[in-house]
């Protein structure tokens, strides 16, 4: 299992364009994607649940992957993340 820990830097918070791009990203991997903040937990490879978060700007967000093909997926959803 990895973690890793991501704090939303956008004004608009964790909007419906940066939960596609983590979706998009994490649906390509078969290890499982959680992501949680304050609380709440969504499923990394559902667009619906990644929204549902509702984090606003300086939220945090904690990243869980756990699977055969964690460590590419967490230095994927990483590169994402860091053009958000």
């Amino acid at each position: 299992m990895r973690e890793f820990l991501y704090v939303i830097n956008d004004p608009m918070g964790f909007h419906a364009r940066p939960a596609s791009q983590v979706f998009m990203e994490a649906r390509k991997y078969m290890s499982s994607v959680e992501v949680s903040s304050e609380g709440e937990l969504a499923d990394g490879k559902n667009l619906l649940s990644l929204m549902g978060l509702g984090v606003k700007e300086g939220g945090v967000v904690r990243f869980r992957l756990e699977g055969p093909d964690e460590e590419e997926a967490e230095a994927a959803l990483k590169a994402v993340l860091k053009e958000i």
